[in-house]
């Protein structure tokens, strides 16, 4: 039991010093990462233009609340065909983790999306490697397992229909559903 006490420390250790170092700005403003909102916008891009910019999470607050509310930013994106997740959301996984640490009997459905491109089997399982991915974050996070629920929708919810690389990027996401 021991063991287990001190290899979470490490774990929990080793996570924050990596979140530390690898701590970016994730893009700039230039349109250079695809920068959805949480709500299902898009950043500050020229209008019309189609272009999605920003990072997607607002400054140092990235969705956290002081009060001890669930986070504000409930949606991350991933990159095509990735289930690896970007720099630029850490710190909104991070803060989801500090409420769901301090509030032992909240529950999270991860929810993983993707964009309609490839077969349905192949978007199935990309979707559940992508909120497993954040499962396995919050878990090093010291979040219990027993607080996290996957599960995969792929290509069957949409947040946006179309075929351009702005309603594609927007589609490939994990939500969190309190």
């Amino acid at each position: 039991m021991q063991f287990k006490s001190h290899a979470r420390t490490l774990a929990i250790a080793l996570s924050l010093a990596l979140v530390a170092g690898c701590s970016s700005t994730g893009g700039s403003r230039d349109g250079s990462m695809d920068g959805t909102r949480a709500d299902g916008g898009v950043g500050t891009g020229t209008a019309g233009s189609g272009q999605v910019s920003g990072s997607g999470v607002s400054g140092d607050r990235a969705g956290q609340q002081a009060d001890g509310r669930i986070p504000d930013v409930r949606t991350i994106y991933f990159d095509f065909d990735r289930d690896t997740i970007r720099p630029e959301f850490e710190s909104v996984l991070v803060a989801h983790a500090r409420f769901l640490r301090s509030n032992g009997n909240a529950r999270v459905v991860l929810q993983g999306h993707t964009d309609e491109r490839g077969t349905r089997e192949y978007n199935m399982a990309l979707s559940e490697r992508r909120a497993n991915s954040v499962k396995r974050f919050l878990e090093v996070q010291g979040v219990s397992p027993s607080q996290l629920e996957v599960v995969s929708y792929g290509e069957e919810r949409l947040a946006v229909r179309g075929n351009g690389e702005d309603a594609h990027a927007q589609n490939r996401r994990v939500v969190f559903a309190y």
